[in-house]
């Protein structure tokens, strides 16, 4: 069973730009958790903070207050309690974005094995890895292919390897289905579905996309900086 004290735990989360008569507050009061194993939907209007929540999450900007706790360890409480912000960003945080951005002169495997390399693993044990992950992903038999002569399918399905590559605790997936049809949509929302399950990985999307909200069994509404729980479908995928 995973571990319920691991995962996505937000409280009281704080994100103030500018000061004085100019300050503007993004995030106002921020509570959240996604447990591991867990797919979990963020929501909201353009301008609520998705994004600023989510670059918060992902150690990209410093929060203005509130505590942040990432696969058991506190990485933030009215300051950074995590000295190498890009180690934390590379081996305990998967990015899946709605742009797939790979590298467009390395083929897939190297794609998905250059952060463990990066990270010090040897060329042959991140390429294993890598092989393996796309394999789970059913996209081993383009292991050899250049991201151009893939579908739009195919290279979210290798970024998504690609955020697994770690083994990373926690997922932030940033309108991931966005630029899919249906179909395509629906098989991406499986797969993070079935890898949350397989790694106990504790996954937030933020969405636009109505066809994969009834996906979620929970979803967060951000409104004006604060987050509300909501109830949802967790409709079964076909």
């Amino acid at each position: 069973m995973a571990d319920q004290r691991k995962g996505i735990h937000i409280e009281g989360l704080r994100k103030q730009f500018g000061t004085g008569e100019t300050a503007v507050d993004a995030l106002k009061d921020v509570n959240l958790r996604v447990v591991p194993g867990e797919v979990v939907g963020l929501i909201g209007p353009s301008g609520s903070g998705k994004s600023t929540l989510l670059k918060c999450l992902g150690a990209v900007i410093e929060p203005s207050g509130g505590k942040m706790t990432l696969g058991g360890q506190t990485i933030f409480e009215n300051g950074w309690r995590i000295a190498d912000l890009r180690a934390l960003r590379r081996d305990r945080i998967g990015f899946v974005f709605q742009a797939p951005h790979l590298v467009s002169f390395l083929d897939v495997v190297d794609n998905v094995a250059l952060l463990p390399m990066l990270a010090g693993q040897s060329n042959t044990e991140a390429r294993r890895r890598a092989l393996e992950l796309l394999g789970a992903l059913d996209v081993a038999h383009r292991a050899r292919a250049m991201p151009s002569q893939l579908s739009g399918g195919e290279q979210q399905r290798v970024s998504i390897a690609r955020a697994l590559i770690n083994r990373p605790p926690v997922i932030l997936a940033d309108e991931p289905t966005a630029p899919l049809d249906s179909e395509r949509a629906m098989a991406v929302m499986r797969i993070l579905q079935q890898m949350a399950r397989q790694y106990e990985t504790a996954v937030i999307v933020v969405t636009h996309d109505e066809k994969i909200i009834p996906t979620f069994k929970r979803l967060y509404r951000i409104r004006d900086g604060r987050t509300e729980e909501e109830a949802a479908e967790g409709r079964t995928i076909p």
